[in-house]
């Protein structure tokens, strides 16, 4: 019975050797564990460290590029396998749009800022001093040429006339006594010239007066609009004073300050671009006025286009944006920004459409660009007339792909 019960020492060590790997097992696993936590928390430091020295950073740069070719070059090739091994890849052609390349003028613009201006804008004062009678006018309101707009109290010239007509009267009777001396020969003839040049003055004075005197209403010098009322009933006017601004709003001209570096770039009679924020609305002008001098302080000249204005829209001091055509290039090709791709190491490309016995396919040509302006580039070289630009697709497509291309019309109606 016990020695039924009993092991043997065979088995004992045998028990003993198991429970021993198994913990050397469980300790490894715990340094592994432990070691690679290390490694991953402590910083590499040597790998992938950039040379301090010029030569050394150029023989880095060299190797990327050609690791980056390598890949560009895997990845077409596994392009090219996939697409050799993948089911029904006849009936799976990228579906894309295209235009022709033609050539035509480039023009780059140079947009300034200005404001509109009336051409007339006209203070209306008095002739004579007095006070305000009456203002038939207020501001805002529409006036006509020769229109009553204000009168002025004339009583005091009127009192005026009134002593020199009893001046005249006295002067008058000392000239008749004075010329009958003389006629007698009493008298000198100082005397005589005196008295005649009283009476002279005087009626030299009244007539003043009596011009004056038809002074005492104002009218509009010119059709517009009452732009600012300066003086009210009751107040008094003096010669010179504003007491109205009338400007008119049917002629008017937008003036801009445009920085002298565009003197050469921009004459009389060319015509410009307008735009005002403001009405969303666009209108094309000639130049008609081109300063004569460079503002001192801020290295600007002065420019002047006349505008029609019939139905008043447009009103002074609006805001508005000149566009001058500052820059042009004739007989060139131009694409769309958004048609140009670009290689990891910065070399420009476009895909063009080119066709075959067996079909369709893409074509990666590289460009070279020049001036641009609102979405629009030159391509200086690699295209040229005739060539078939992808235009919808081109995005992820691969070089020497299969494609089809639809017109516009039915690339409109799928979507």
């Amino acid at each position: 019975m016990r020695s039924m019960n009993s092991s043997s020492p065979r088995q004992i060590w045998t028990s003993r050797l198991a429970k021993c790997k198994h913990m050397t097992t469980r300790i490894s696993l715990v340094i592994i564990a432990l070691v690679l936590l290390g490694c991953s928390a402590r910083p590499i430091q040597d790998e992938g460290a950039l040379p301090t020295d010029l030569s050394g950073l150029k023989a880095m740069r060299k190797d990327k590029r050609n690791e980056i070719k390598m890949l560009q070059n895997d990845l077409k090739e596994i392009e090219a396998k996939i697409t050799d091994l993948e089911p029904n890849r006849l009936d799976k052609k990228r579906l894309v749009t295209t235009i022709e390349v033609v050539r035509s003028d480039f023009r780059r613009y140079a947009t300034i800022q200005g404001a509109i201006a009336s051409k007339n804008l006209v203070t209306v004062s008095s002739e004579v001093p007095g006070r305000l009678t009456s203002v038939t006018v207020d501001e805002g309101h529409p006036v006509k040429r020769g229109q009553l707009i204000a009168s002025v109290d004339l009583e005091s010239l009127k009192k005026q006339r009134q002593e020199l007509e009893t001046q005249l009267e006295l002067a008058r009777d000392i000239f008749e006594r004075q010329e009958r001396l003389w006629k007698q020969q009493i008298g000198s003839e100082v005397q005589y010239l005196q008295a005649k040049n009283g009476v002279d003055r005087l009626e030299r004075s009244i007539e003043t007066i009596d011009y004056s005197l038809t002074k005492s209403n104002i009218y509009a010098p010119i059709t517009g609009v009452v732009d600012i009322v300066n003086l009210k009933t009751g107040e008094m006017a003096q010669p010179g004073m504003p007491i109205i601004m009338i400007l008119d709003t049917r002629n008017i001209m937008v003036v801009a300050d445009v920085p002298e570096n565009y003197l050469g770039k921009i004459k009389k009679g060319d015509i410009v671009k307008i735009h005002f924020p403001a009405l969303d609305q666009d209108i094309e002008a000639p130049v008609t006025l081109i300063g004569r001098k460079i503002h001192p302080a801020n290295r600007t000249f002065k420019i002047e286009i006349d505008l029609p204005n019939k139905s008043g829209l447009l009103k002074p001091n609006l805001l508005s944006e000149v566009q001058i055509n500052d820059y042009v290039e004739p007989d060139v090709i131009v694409i769309s920004q958004e048609l140009i791709q670009q290689e990891v190491g910065g070399r420009d490309f476009v895909i063009l459409a080119e066709s075959d016995d067996e079909g369709s396919h893409a074509k990666k040509i590289y460009i070279e660009t020049g001036q641009s302006y609102e979405g629009a580039v030159v391509v200086a070289t690699g295209l040229k007339a005739g060539d078939v630009l992808v235009v919808e697709g081109a995005r992820g497509i691969a070089d020497l792909e299969s494609i089809q291309i639809l017109n516009p019309e039915t690339a409109t109606d799928d979507k």
